[in-house]
């Protein structure tokens, strides 16, 4: 490996503050860009899609599970899926395995769902076997394919209002990787971390950043 060179303490710090400049200019520029997203217009979504859940039969509304946001994750796991029935698409567990503690999304009246072709049972057990907790349906209609994830993997935002549903922002490819982490999903919604200091619209819910966060166990108490 041709590994960079070895400086002094105080030269490898002159070298992190410039490439600091450079991060910041990212942050920013990451920030910027969930500022237009929290603008992009609607998609009404008119169709009555169909999901089969735990507890039955279940709409894209009941996917909400009462929040005002949905995301929802198209994870590979379905019979021509290699690995089947025993397991789902590595890239796809890969990323599961990132999801961090979904009270902090929830908190922020947002639900994480997953969505695949495989029934219910084997997804139950797929799940036990990973540990994985995330809200998961059966798709049984064109969902994915109207929502561009029957070839590949997404992640699609949806917004509720009343019993209306809107289609607010979608990414695949690379733009899943970062997926994961509750700000990573927020930044990708509608109405984004809903904190003070974000460039929202005018009305949009906010509060102070450190205010609403809690430890996993204790939202609501």
């Amino acid at each position: 490996m041709n590994m960079p060179p070895i400086v002094s303490p105080q030269e490898w710090e002159v070298a992190r503050e410039e490439l600091l400049v450079k991060e910041k200019e990212l942050t920013r520029a990451r920030d910027a860009l969930a500022a237009e997203r929290r603008r992009m217009p609607r998609m009404a979504v008119e169709k009555d899609y169909a999901f089969e859940g735990p507890d039955g039969r279940a709409g894209l509304l009941d996917l909400f599970a009462g929040r005002r946001q949905l995301v929802v994750y198209r994870f590979f796991f379905e019979p021509g899926v290699a690995g089947w029935p025993e397991s789902g698409c590595r890239g796809c567990s890969f990323m599961a395995d990132q999801v961090a503690h979904l009270a902090h999304l929830n908190a922020r009246d947002t639900t994480l769902a997953y969505v695949s072709r495989a029934p219910q049972a084997d997804i139950e057990r797929w799940k036990a076997r990973m540990g994985w907790e995330i809200p998961w349906y059966t798709i049984t209609d064109d969902f994915d394919v109207d929502f561009g994830v029957d070839d590949w993997h997404g992640t699609n935002a949806f917004f509720r209002d009343g019993d209306r549903i809107f289609r607010t922002y979608f990414v695949n490819n690379r733009g899943d990787e970062a997926m994961g982490s509750t700000w990573s999903y927020l930044d990708l919604t509608a109405l984004g971390r809903q904190e003070e200091w974000e460039d929202s619209p005018e009305g949009y819910p906010q509060t102070r950043p450190y205010q609403w966060w809690n430890l996993h166990d204790q939202y609501g108490t």
